[in-house]
């Protein structure tokens, strides 16, 4: 009978025991919730919320951006030879201005006027011999075909002639277009190659600007447009830029290149390697209210806070145009509204707002 009794107050014991467990848990939770729900802020709908705000006045939009660019030549050359020989004179000097056709290197030619020299006499005795078979041909006293033979003999004699003035007059190398003499590659003396570089020839009364933008950027320019362009090393220059390239192929960087073409100065006293920088400005079309654009909420349907009678009135406005923080809104605000411009946090139509 004891035995009977200690499982029977086993078993109570195991029963009593989770329930009592489960009643503390239970406890402690809702005293949790509790104390939870005390340390949670709840905001009074009475009270105001202190927000900043600014008076609509009409007004244009500007939004300005700045891009540092480099200055390169229009056009730049490696003047070469065009026949072998060697070098008689260079006539300039790097740093000189230098016209279109104007003799920058001189090669030796003598050996050149002595084969002209040679084929000039052979010219001459052809001639001859032509004169005296033609009159000989026409009483029938020689045949025909050694007349033939010494008028061909007497064409390739003339070509050959030809071929030697050109030769010649390729040893003078001249400067293909207007420009400043920037490099020199070898001196009187040197044997000169066809194809060898003598000379680089740089045109910088015309430059190219070119400046790297980001792809949000890309669509601000436009082929045929013309930008204010500044020189670093001409402070308050005002430069005229007419794009001709807007790039369609991003950098390691994701920016694109946007060229254009400019007018160096009557000194040329911007030189190929300098930088600079565009002014980009866009203004707003027509008018309208200019706010900030932080100020705008709602995605597809703009609406903004006003403040009347001390009370957040939710308006919604069509925006016409947005130029990065500032936005010009067409309809829906009027010049003397009051625009909430920060304090949005627990803000909604209708909520009292204390002006900071």
């Amino acid at each position: 009978m004891a035995t009977h009794a200690t499982n029977k107050r086993k078993v109570l014991l195991y029963i009593l025991i989770p329930l009592l467990l489960t009643g503390l848990v239970l406890v402690r939770l809702a005293r949790n919730k509790q104390e939870a729900r005390s340390t949670v802020y709840h905001r009074d709908p009475g009270q105001a919320i202190t927000v900043q705000v600014d008076t609509m006045r009409a007004g244009e939009a500007a939004e300005a951006w700045a891009f540092t660019g480099q200055f390169e030549p229009d056009r730049e050359t490696k003047v070469s030879a065009e026949v072998q020989g060697k070098i008689g004179e260079v006539l300039v000097e790097v740093g000189d201005r230098v016209r279109k056709g104007q003799a920058l290197v001189q090669q030796d030619k003598s050996l050149l006027q002595l084969q002209l020299q040679g084929v000039e006499v052979q010219v001459e005795g052809l001639q001859a011999d032509v004169a005296r078979l033609t009159v000989l041909a026409g009483a029938d006293a020689v045949q025909g075909v050694q007349l033939e033979k010494a008028r061909l003999g007497l064409r390739a004699a003339e070509v050959q002639k030809a071929t030697l003035l050109e030769q010649i007059a390729k040893t003078t190398i001249r400067a293909p277009f207007d420009g400043l003499v920037t490099a020199k590659f070898s001196e009187a003396g040197a044997f000169a190659a066809p194809g060898m570089p003598l000379v680089q020839v740089t045109d910088i009364g015309r430059l190219r600007f070119t400046v790297q933008v980001a792809e949000s950027d890309l669509g601000r320019f436009r082929t045929g447009e013309e930008y204010r362009i500044a020189a670093d090393n001409l402070p308050g220059s005002d430069l005229r830029g007419r794009v001709t390239l807007v790039g369609s192929k991003a950098d390691p960087a994701n920016r694109y290149p946007v060229q254009m073409q400019v007018a160096n100065t009557p000194d040329l006293e911007i030189r190929a390697g300098m930088f600079g920088r565009m002014q980009l400005e866009q203004r707003s079309a027509g008018g309208g209210i200019v706010i900030p654009s932080s100020a705008i909420v709602g995605g597809g349907n703009p609406q903004v806070y006003l403040v009347r009678d001390g009370k957040a009135v939710l308006q919604p406005v069509q925006v016409a145009a947005t130029m990065g923080e500032r936005s010009v809104v067409e309809r829906g605000l009027q010049p003397g509204d009051v625009l909430v411009t920060k304090g949005f946090i627990n803000l909604s139509d209708g909520t009292p707002v204390a002006v900071h």
